[in-house]
């Protein structure tokens, strides 16, 4: 006997689950975030993980996005053989009106980052469609549906390699992780594709970061598998590097290692891994023709009662009228609190400023970068009151290509964004007596309370990259780089994977 499912129910459900997961993480992993916490010996990860751990709460009470990148949408469809859709719109066109319908909740709107013609002219299409779907029919009579919403941070720092049958996959991912800087926004989950061929490897990779978090329980029990001793021994080696928390250094990079396997040709060893950042968004739920699929609300004492508090060498700053003298005074690993005037922009706005340099023509009114700082944000649109939505940082090694630009020909002196900067863009740091901040990826909601006043100033229509002007109150940053050109992304790691080794070597742990 064959179930209806409504596509109305469908399309619900889609959206619901779209909604929900923006501002709820997964319990699992806010344990899981929450033990690294308690373990945690280097305070600059500690106080990263604590603002994670914050912000992932007051998102799911005020229910605003956890971040500000709110993924592109990739959903596993398992479709039984007995099912029939009371429509004739495509499973494609089903998924995409749920997923129109989430992004542009007036509620909670969500940021729509998809760009259609992605060689040409990366139009966006305004509503986050179309999503990327893989449908498999399977035996039964219901509908099982594995949604996410992956952020591009960590997305493009997935990793593929056609290794030989006879190369150490355990090796090629500890070469690995250390390349993918810390633009994914660690802690975070390692998902890991193995066999099959290039496709199908990428697609285990990302299908197995749907799984849940459970290596502790796994390390309680010990493995059974080969699979199971390749997971604890790639999480042992990954966080023996002591990348740590947003790059910055520390006992914990991976929460979890997750793998997938099947067969493969007996020449080849194709290996895909993909993080999932400490903005993990995806559900699991079924429709069996009985109504849409229902979401519990999320509780406050679902999370740990972390409250991150200002030290006594928390530094506050005004940013309007400083200076390079006292950025220079400014040292690596220091916290700082900015108040004033900031100016955003992202690559689409990066692009047009080099047009503008380039053909000799004026900045629009209200951009000027004269000692100035830039943030690198992409905001979520503001409801009820707020000045702005969530607003956290991206990527600022996507900026690098423009950096002794903006500091040769606008006037600015600092940058703030998430992740490592290259060596040459650390040279220019340098050589320009600038300097680069860093505000903790993966809370967005939490950065946000800090602007006070938000408007656009230029190239409006390019939505979320357009150019805002920032009004900030206590907005709390980490000197990444100073005007020296040291950089806690590179002094951090080596630090604490030499103290690791030496507690291994020695069995006593080092502060």
């Amino acid at each position: 006997m064959s179930t209806t499912i409504s596509s109305l129910d469908f399309i619900r459900s889609i959206a619901e689950s779209l909604q929900y997961i923006s501002y709820t993480h997964p319990r699992d992993f806010v344990q899981a975030m929450a033990r690294a916490y308690e373990l945690e010996k280097s305070q600059a990860a500690k106080d990263a993980m604590a603002q994670i751990l914050i912000n992932s709460r007051m998102a799911a009470m005020g229910q605003r996005p956890i971040c500000q990148d709110t993924g592109i949408v990739t959903v596993f469809l398992q479709i039984g053989m007995e099912c029939r859709f009371d429509t004739k719109l495509s499973i494609q066109e089903l998924v995409d009106e749920g997923v129109r319908i989430a992004y542009t909740n007036p509620d909670n709107p969500l940021r729509a980052s998809v760009v259609a013609d992605p060689a040409g002219k990366r139009l966006n299409t305004r509503d986050n469609t179309p999503a990327v779907i893989y449908t498999e029919l399977v035996a039964g009579a219901s509908v099982d549906i594995r949604i996410a919403a992956k952020g591009g941070g960590s997305e493009n720092k997935s990793k593929f390699a056609a290794l030989t049958p006879s190369d150490s996959i355990v090796d090629w991912v500890v070469r690995t992780v250390p390349t993918m800087g810390a633009g994914w926004c660690p802690p975070g989950i390692l998902g890991i594709g193995i066999g099959g061929t290039v496709d199908r490897a990428m697609v285990l990779a990302k299908e197995s970061l749907m799984e849940p978090i459970d290596i502790q329980d796994l390390i309680k029990k010990g493995p059974d598998t080969l699979i199971e001793e390749l997971r604890l021994e790639i999480y042992e080696k990954v966080n023996d590097l002591g990348i740590g928390a947003q790059g910055l250094g520390g006992l914990t990079t991976a929460l979890d290692v997750k793998i997938l396997d099947c067969p493969t040709h007996a020449a080849s060893l194709p290996v895909a891994m993909i993080p999932n950042c400490a903005a993990t968004r995806h559900i699991h739920f079924r429709l069996d023709g009985s109504g849409p699929a229902h979401f519990a609300p999320p509780r406050q004492e679902d999370w740990p009662k972390i409250e991150w508090e200002v030290g006594e060498s928390v530094k506050r700053v005004e940013l309007d009228g400083i200076s390079k003298e006292e950025i220079a005074t400014w040292q690596p690993g220091e916290t700082l609190l900015l108040n004033g005037t900031i100016l955003t922009g992202r690559d689409a706005a990066h692009r047009r400023i080099q047009s503008l340099l380039q053909d000799g023509k004026p900045f629009p009114n209200g951009v000027d970068f004269r000692g100035k700082f830039i943030y690198y944000v992409g905001p979520v649109d503001p409801v009820d009151g707020e000045a702005v939505g969530p607003a956290g940082p991206t990527t600022s090694t996507r900026m690098d290509k423009y950096t002794d630009m903006m500091l040769n020909d606008t006037g600015l002196i600092g940058m703030i964004g998430k992740s490592e900067r290259g060596d040459a863009t650390i040279d220019s740091i340098r050589e320009h007596g600038a300097v680069y901040l860093m505000a903790v990826g993966g809370a967005a909601y939490l950065v946000s309370k800090a602007i006070k006043k938000a408007k656009v100033v230029a190239f409006a229509d390019l939505g979320m990259e357009a150019i805002y002007e920032f009004e900030v109150k206590d907005m709390p940053v980490t000197v990444a780089v100073d005007s020296r050109g040291e950089s806690v992304h590179k002094t951090g790691p080596a630090l604490w994977s030499q103290k690791i080794r030496d507690y291994k070597t020695t069995g006593i742990a080092q502060q």
